[in-house]
């Protein structure tokens, strides 16, 4: 199926993908937590997504503490809202077969 995006494979991106789908963006240390990833893990997945153009990364202060924000782009929100439904389709067609038997 052309419409499975590979970069969604893996848990934690598609983790990271569904979470900022539901906001503008987030920071690191509140993905980390509820995601339950740990850093090393998130910082991997965050590399890859923004490597593809999927995730912006902006880093600030708040304060003095560091903090790193994430956002899907447009082009990542895109992407996954697809393989979002090239999976609702695959599900679609697995039901079609089943009561067709």
């Amino acid at each position: 199926m052309e419409d499975l995006n590979e970069f969604f494979a893996s848990l934690p991106r598609l983790k990271l993908a569904a979470f900022l789908d539901g906001c503008t963006e987030a920071e690191f240390m509140v993905v980390t937590d509820l995601c339950e990833l740990n850093k090393s893990t998130l910082s991997k997945a965050m590399t890859i997504l923004e490597a593809a153009g999927y995730l912006t990364i902006t880093k600030g202060y708040v304060g003095r503490k560091p903090k790193t924000w994430l956002a899907l782009t447009h082009k990542g929100r895109t992407a996954y809202h697809a393989h979002l439904d090239a999976l609702a389709v695959l599900t679609h067609k697995a039901s079609q077969t089943a009561s067709g038997s």
